[in-house]
């Protein structure tokens, strides 16, 4: 069983890629002279940081599907169709013992080649509304990995097992205390702290909540630990110069120690990826969830009802977090008693060490 050989393919964006790479880590780490291939969309995310973390990676050129607009729909329908001549090259000369596929669009070519070729397929879906791309996979997948309850009704409920969501293994590692934390990022211990975090891109709508309410921020006695993505960077600092650099107010392009953020955080503003959802459960962080409506099926708003109805974290939308956002994260850092009951509730949600779960159930698949 050591010499697994092993493709891994999906991605598009981090909340695909970095359970990816937390796969193929545990996989290294069990069966050290297992052999992983990535493949990836060509110019995607996955081709810069698969290698980064030491992975090959093959790219396939595939698009995800339109349906706002046909004559684009017929042509992923072709180029899908080239790309399964690609994936069945790539699998045909790797020969893996297992395809997983972490969900976008670039695992579709991949998985549905492998099990067509008979070879065992896992799928991992890391919302609480399945994907597109692992709905049409599900079908004739040997194994479904999920995170949350009630996903058989999109998936056949005898393959479905719950796993969780593997998160980055450095965000689990640090043994650092919060002042630690807060010295990296120059920030003062004795005072509260407001995290925000927009995903690996940056959020329009969460940058300018922020920006609207800057002299609010800088009058108050809170400090703000803020990522605000590269498109947006340039732009927010010559504001926040503009408004005189208030010293509570740290900008940050990428934050990449976000081990020592999350430490330094009594309060988290972001997204509702899945991926970031999973952190938040299992460092037990408060957390302000404002779902972004740009995303298929809005699956965010639906990830993050799955924590609001257990009193796990709050949401605010996107339309009205212009006007609310700031002032509902300002009352909630100093509020100790539910910043302690959300920190509780949304611990008890947590699914630990998933990337060995993921792994346990390839090897089952494997050894059938």
């Amino acid at each position: 069983m050591d010499k697994l050989k092993v493709i891994i393919s999906g991605g598009g964006t981090g909340g695909h890629i970095f359970p990816a790479i937390a796969i193929a880590n545990t996989i290294k780490k069990r069966y050290p002279d297992s052999k992983i291939l990535f493949v990836g969309a060509e110019g995607r995310m996955e081709m810069e940081k698969v290698p980064a973390a030491g992975y090959e990676i093959i790219g396939i050129k595939v698009s995800g599907f339109n349906r706002k607009n046909l004559l684009k729909a017929f042509s992923t329908i072709w180029q899908f169709r080239k790309s399964l001549k690609k994936a069945k090259e790539v699998i045909k000369d790797f020969q893996p013992d297992i395809a997983i596929g972490v969900g976008g669009y670039a695992s579709a070519p991949t998985l549905y080649k492998a099990s067509s070729l008979g070879i065992p397929t896992l799928i991992q879906e890391q919302n609480s509304y399945a994907g597109i791309t692992n709905k049409f996979l599900g079908k004739k997948a040997s194994k479904i990995c999920v995170a949350y309850d009630g996903m058989d009704k999109f998936f056949p409920k005898d393959r479905i097992v719950m796993t969780g969501n593997p998160i980055r293994e450095e965000l689990m590692s640090a043994a650092i205390t919060k002042e630690e934390a807060c010295k990296e990022f120059n920030l003062d211990p004795s005072k509260k702290t407001i995290l925000l975090i927009g995903g690996s891109l940056g959020s329009r709508t969460l940058n300018k909540s922020l920006l609207a309410a800057i002299d609010k921020l800088a009058a108050s006695d809170v400090q703000v630990l803020w990522q605000c993505g590269k498109l947006y960077s340039f732009e927010l600092n010559m504001d926040i110069e503009g408004r005189g650099n208030p010293s509570n107010i740290h900008l940050h392009e990428f934050i990449t120690r976000m081990d020592l953020a999350y430490k330094a955080a009594d309060l988290v503003i972001s997204r509702a990826g899945a991926s970031s959802i999973s952190e938040l459960c299992l460092l037990g962080k408060p957390t302000i969830l404002v779902p972004s409506p740009n995303v298929s099926e809005d699956h965010q708003t639906k990830n993050a009802m799955a924590l609001v109805d257990k009193e796990a974290a709050v949401l605010i939308t996107d339309m009205e977090a212009m006007n609310v956002l700031v002032d509902k994260a300002l009352e909630m850092v100093n509020d100790e008693d539910q910043l302690k009951k959300l920190a509780e509730n949304i611990q008890q949600l947590a699914q630990p060490d998933s990337a060995n779960r993921i792994v346990d159930e390839a090897i089952k698949l494997i050894k059938r």
